[in-house]
C-alpha cells in the first residue's frame, strides 16, 4: 500500500507526459529548458527560485526536484530555509493584504 498520495518514482515519468500530446509536450519541455538556462540569472539561482516557488504551490515531485538540484548546484541547507521563509513571508503577506478588502467591505457596509 502506497504511503503518500504522491509516489515519488512518479516524478520520474514526467517526460511521458508528451506521450498524449507529442507537439505540446514537445513545447513545454523545449520552454522548460529555455528558461532554466544560465541567462541574467545563474542556473544555481533559478533553482533557488524554483524551490521557493514549489513550496508556494505546495509541489512534492517539484519540492523533491528542487532540492536534489540544489544540492548539486551547491545550495545550502540554510540558503534553501531562507529561500522556504521568504516564499512563506510573501504567501502570509498576501493572504493578510487581502483583508484590506474585507475591512473595505465591512466599512462600507456599516455606512
Amino acid at each position: 500500500m502506497q504511503k503518500t498520495y504522491y509516489d515519488p518514482a512518479d516524478l520520474k515519468k514526467f517526460g511521458k507526459i508528451s506521450e498524449w500530446n507529442e507537439e505540446l509536450g514537445t513545447k513545454f519541455f523545449e520552454y522548460y529548458g529555455k528558461v532554466f538556462e544560465e541567462g541574467a540569472l545563474t542556473e544555481r539561482e533559478k533553482s533557488l527560485i524554483a524551490l521557493a516557488v514549489s513550496h508556494t504551490i505546495q509541489c512534492p515531485y517539484c519540492i523533491d526536484a528542487y532540492t536534489g538540484d540544489g544540492l548539486q548546484r551547491g545550495i545550502t541547507k540554510e540558503e534553501m530555509m531562507e529561500a522556504l521563509h521568504v516564499a512563506a513571508a510573501i504567501r502570509g503577506g498576501a493572504s493578510l493584504v487581502h483583508g484590506v478588502q474585507m475591512m473595505n467591505k465591512v466599512n462600507k457596509l456599516d455606512m
